[in-house]
């Protein structure tokens, strides 16, 4: 049995990791509605952008000088993996979540014969995966430090453009966890080179393009690359504390739990030393 000393130990060192979690599910809940509010307001414009896209898309998609963002190389042989998560853990399953997607995705690929390239955003993203798919691995984006914004954004979608001028790959395709509730996120893929966009007939016939849709998809499909790694870039941070807030609560809960057993199991202790004083007590003085 544990003796009193070790007890009040254990109860000292859960309370004190109680206060921390409980702080560190304040902090998380703070910056969730400002993630949350940042990643909700980027939907909007991500949705028209993509509408826009479906218009211009609809009459270009066939044409021979469509661009390459649009038509792709013609080749599905290499695929690069850009996969979004972390610098920080303690947030439940949410890197291991999108880690475990582009797993399957990658095991998937390799399992076809393809060719994989994988680049990391976040730390923990690269962790997850460094031990299978370590010789995969092409490059990797530091967020250290590092304020979240479109410029993060620009640079990310600058190594993807250039990999892909230099015919390092024939399919990007994104990971990360798109942003529901505080309970839940749901890890994503989503391919943005070539680009998928829906194209109807109804969206193709509103608009005439001038100096043509092929021109113009040339200025902004770069544009739209940027726009999605953006938009998954916030949805990543909302979703990143929604799951920190929900694992420190847990936490939380947990240790409050844990302090009230060792403190039943401490005072039972304690009376179990008391009796058995007293019964040396009244042994002592009945020999006497």
């Amino acid at each position: 049995m544990p003796s009193l000393k070790h007890l009040k130990n254990r109860i000292a060192s859960v309370k004190s990791t109680r206060k921390i979690t409980k702080a560190m599910q304040m902090v998380a809940a703070a910056k969730l509605r400002r993630a949350q509010e940042s990643a909700e307001a980027a939907r909007p414009y991500a949705d028209r952008f993509n509408a826009v896209l479906a218009g211009l898309t609809a009459a270009a998609a066939n044409s021979p000088s469509a661009p390459a963002l649009l038509a792709g190389t013609g080749a599905d042989r290499v695929h690069l993996l850009v996969v979004l998560s972390s610098e920080r853990g303690l947030c439940g399953g949410f890197n291991a979540n999108i880690a475990r997607l582009a797993r399957q995705h990658a095991n998937k690929l390799l399992a076809e014969g393809k060719t994989v390239k994988i680049l990391t955003v976040g730390k923990k993203g690269r962790e997850a995966l460094k031990r299978d798919f370590a010789h995969l691995f092409v490059g990797h984006v530091d967020l250290t430090g590092v304020k979240l914004g479109y410029a993060v954004a620009q640079d990310v979608a600058a190594q993807i453009l250039a990999s892909f001028d230099a015919g390092d790959f024939d399919v990007a395709t994104l990971f990360y966890s798109r942003f529901q509730s505080v309970i839940s996120q749901t890890p994503t893929a989503l391919q943005v080179i070539p680009a998928q966009v829906t194209t109807t007939a109804e969206v193709s016939g509103l608009y005439d393009y001038e100096p043509g849709e092929d021109a113009v998809l040339a200025e902004l499909l770069p544009r739209g690359v940027t726009t999605q790694v953006f938009a998954a870039l916030l949805e990543n941070a909302a979703s990143e504390q929604g799951a920190r807030m929900t694992a420190m609560d847990n936490a939380t809960r947990n240790a409050g739990d844990m302090v009230n057993k060792l403190t039943v199991e401490m005072n039972r202790t304690r009376q179990a030393a008391i009796t058995t004083e007293l019964i040396e007590i009244i042994a002592g003085a009945e020999a006497l």
